[in-house]
Parts: C-alpha cells; sequence; structure tokens
C-alpha cells in the first residue's frame, strides 16, 4: 500500500470485517442487473485475446462472471480477507492482494482494467493518481470499465456507504478525469437504482490511446 494514502489501510480494514458476510450479500448481484451484464459484455468483447485485471475485485465474483465470458483474468484487492474468501470461492482463479495505486504488472501489459464500484471509496484528490497507474498498465487500444455511483448532476459527493465512506461522481467529471490521464471516451451509461439501491449507478466505458 501506499504509505502517503492513510484511507487504504482504513478500506482494507473496513473490508476485512465484513468479507464472509459481503461475499454472502454479492455473490449473484449480477444475476438481476441486465443492463450491468450488458456493458460488461461489452467491455468483455473489446479486451478479449488479453490479460485483463479486475482492481478491488472484493469476494470474486465479478472476476468469475469475466472468466465466464472468456477473459483471460485476475482480480486485485486491498483487502486480504476478501482475496481469503475469493481464492476459496473461486480456487481456479488468481487472486492478489494489492493497490489500484500501485498494480504489480508491467507497462502496457494488460489489455483491459475494470473498477467495478471499486474507485467509490477514493478521495476525490487522489484519483487522478489510480487513473494514471490504469493508464500505464493497459496497452495502447485497451479499455477501461468503471462502475461507481453517480452524484444526478451535482458535485462530487461522500456518503454513508454500509462499509466505509464514499463517493458519488458525475460522470462528465469522471470523463474528464480520466481524459486528463490518456483515455477516450467509448461510452457511458446512467442505471436508475433497482431494487435496495440508494443511487443512480454510473458506467464509463474508455479506450487507452497509444
Amino acid at each position: 500500500m501506499n504509505a502517503d494514502s492513510p484511507h487504504l489501510a482504513t478500506t482494507a480494514d473496513a473490508y476485512d470485517s465484513v468479507a464472509s458476510l459481503y461475499a454472502e450479500l454479492f455473490r449473484d448481484a449480477l444475476d438481476g442487473t441486465p443492463l450491468d451484464r450488458a456493458v460488461i459484455a461489452a467491455f468483455a468483447e473489446l479486451v478479449r485475446g488479453g490479460t485483463v485485471a479486475e482492481v478491488g475485485c472484493g469476494p470474486g465474483a465479478v472476476t468469475s462472471h469475466l472468466r465466464g465470458l472468456g477473459l483471460d483474468v485476475f482480480g486485485v484487492d486491498l483487502s486480504p480477507a476478501m482475496i481469503a474468501t475469493a481464492r476459496e470461492a473461486y480456487p481456479d482463479l488468481r487472486f492478489e492482494t494489492g493497490s489500484m495505486s500501485a498494480l504489480e504488472t508491467a507497462d502496457a501489459s494488460l489489455r483491459g482494467v475494470l473498477p467495478w464500484y471499486s474507485l467509490i471509496h477514493t478521495p476525490p484528490h487522489e484519483l487522478p493518481a489510480h487513473l494514471a497507474e490504469f493508464a500505464c498498465v493497459i496497452e495502447p487500444g485497451g479499455h477501461l470499465l468503471a462502475g461507481f455511483y453517480e452524484a444526478d448532476g451535482g458535485p462530487v459527493t461522500p456518503f454513508d456507504h454500509k462499509v466505509t465512506t464514499a463517493y458519488r461522481w458525475p460522470v462528465d467529471d469522471l470523463a474528464r478525469l480520466s481524459a486528463d490521464a490518456g483515455f477516450t471516451e467509448v461510452a457511458r451509461m446512467l442505471r436508475e437504482p433497482g431494487e435496495g439501491e440508494r443511487f443512480r449507478g454510473g458506467r464509463l466505458l474508455m479506450r487507452r490511446e497509444g
């Protein structure tokens, strides 16, 4: 972890404490969200043929879903307990404890990166560094798909996430910061809250320029 980012330790500890419950609650989360599955399937088509990382993979369900779509994929998460849970549930997949701020992979070695509701815990002033790290490890022409909570047209807004502090992002702001890091927007989607959800979901698909 980056010693200059105390929120990383806080986030890891928070998810360590709820790993088993979180895995139980969200193992089948994609089953009831056909629009999310469609966006992830489009991402999978674009990145097939190379290695893909799900950063902030939690208990591994989305990583497993990506493997089911035919991808060479591995998962990374801050929380050792989450990684242990993922390895137990999906022993045939690769999971690593690590930080999205310093991925242990070579430059331009990934075809795609998926931060699915994992950027939400990043303090806004630190997000550009994460996007720059993604741009570093994604090969030219590769893709980034971010899933997040949208701010309903307002500014970046903190909220009381059930695990630890999180932020809702205006999709235009996230697209601008991604462009600053070297990405070009390919598509975006806003999805209204489903059952049990409080906020609208945002999905932003971007291509790494060479």
